[in-house]
């Protein structure tokens, strides 16, 4: 079985996860003017601006017979916990950091991998001066001089979780959400600001997807984290979900970034699948469209009888499986296409990340849709870890 490949611009976001890790290589402290987190315009979604969280979220159910049914969707304002995204790395302007206006790329990524949580909590995503993936060009290519500030996007972020904390929290518990670049500014933020401090006994969990999480082998904590550690069940609380994801007939070859373990410490992997509901299977919503800003293939047709698809999101029960898999010095969520070519289902998945000569690059797996692949599970797991912390 096969994925849909995407094209050459999406390996350029796959690369975003080396940041993840060189984002915990402090540089230069940057003299560049504080963000103004009080300003509504500078986040992509809050409560009293949600913005990019405001968005249709309506999903086409297909089957394995082609029959398919509509799932709605709505946010629920008065949700008891919150929710705080750091994005990975999406922006297309021309500097090495980016600026705080919101494109296209920024509002598509909130509705691909954070949107849909408003169902279970408010919804808190800064903008931030990112690296931009205009520098990560030019340094793939070892042309031009863009030197982008890694400093600037994690003040950014810290500024905003500091207001966010004075000003809109309110003792409430909050999860932790963050992809790729976004989780390398995450795992910072947690190590410097959270862990040890009185807030941590507000961390609901934290989601730290598409980069890698250490612990010593065999261990739930230590390594990346001090004291959260890794989640065990669904409505555990203070714990940590991780992983990062690659299709079960790509296995990650040995220049592979993710799902690489260090020195007495191996790459996190959580099933978010188990966590939810104790199984493999995964409760994936997919894109029916191609990401906007990036020359990415779309989906192919879902059914194999002519039913027309028109809802953003499409799910597809029972295709895909997740397993937390260790093999050859990488631990990873290995996903399999449980494809059957005589239903009326497809059997095409789109998310491997290409090279330029448009072939697959093994080294990123599915990067492009780690959070698509369990969204529905880690709606389920907030939904769960929400009504715990209730309890408390």
């Amino acid at each position: 079985m096969k994925f849909s490949q995407t094209s050459r611009r999406a390996l350029y976001l796959g690369i975003s996860c080396v940041l993840g890790t060189l984002s915990s290589q402090l540089a230069a402290q940057t003299n560049s003017e504080a963000v103004d987190y009080s300003q509504a315009s500078n986040w992509l979604c809050r409560p009293d601006n949600p913005r990019a969280c405001a968005v249709d979220m309506s999903t086409t159910i297909v089957n394995a017979d082609g029959q398919t049914r509509l799932e709605p969707w709505s946010d629920n304002p008065l949700a008891p916990v919150d929710c705080f995204y750091v994005y990975p790395t999406v922006s297309q302007d021309a500097t090495a950091n980016s600026d705080m206006i919101a494109g296209p790329e920024e509002f598509n990524v909130v509705r691909s991998q954070f949107a849909r949580l408003g169902s279970q909590c408010r919804t808190f995503a800064p903008l931030y001066r990112q690296i931009t993936l205009t520098a990560l060009r030019a340094g793939m290519s070892g042309q031009g001089n863009l030197t982008p500030d890694r400093e600037l996007g994690y003040n950014d972020v810290l500024n905003a979780w500091n207001y966010y904390l004075e000003n809109h929290n309110d003792g409430r518990g909050v999860v932790l959400i963050g992809h790729s670049q976004g989780a390398g500014v995450l795992s910072r933020l947690i190590a410097n600001e959270v862990e040890g401090s009185p807030v941590q006994e507000q961390i609901i969990s934290a989601m730290i997807l598409g980069s890698n999480v250490q612990v010593p082998e065999g261990e739930l904590v230590g390594g990346t984290f001090k004291e959260l550690p890794l989640c065990e069940r669904g409505d555990q609380l203070g714990c940590v979900i991780a992983y990062a994801s690659f299709r079960s007939d790509v296995p990650p070859p040995p220049s592979a970034l993710f799902g690489r373990g260090g020195q007495g410490t191996v790459a996190a992997c959580t099933n978010p699948a188990q966590l939810a509901k104790g199984s493999n299977d995964l409760h994936a919503y997919l894109s029916n469209a191609a990401a906007e800003g990036f020359s990415s293939t779309g989906p192919s047709p879902w059914t194999t009888n002519g039913t027309a698809i028109h809802t953003p999101f499409v799910s597809v029960p029972g295709l895909l499986s997740g397993e937390c898999v260790s093999r050859n010095g990488f631990s990873y969520l290995e996903i399999t296409v449980n494809a059957d070519p005589d239903d009326n289902r497809t059997d095409v998945i789109a998310g491997d990340v290409m090279n330029p000569d448009g072939t697959v690059n093994a080294g990123w797996g599915l990067h492009l849709i780690d959070a698509n692949v369990a969204m529905g599970d880690l709606e389920t797991i907030v939904k769960r870890q929400a009504q715990a912390y209730s309890r408390r």
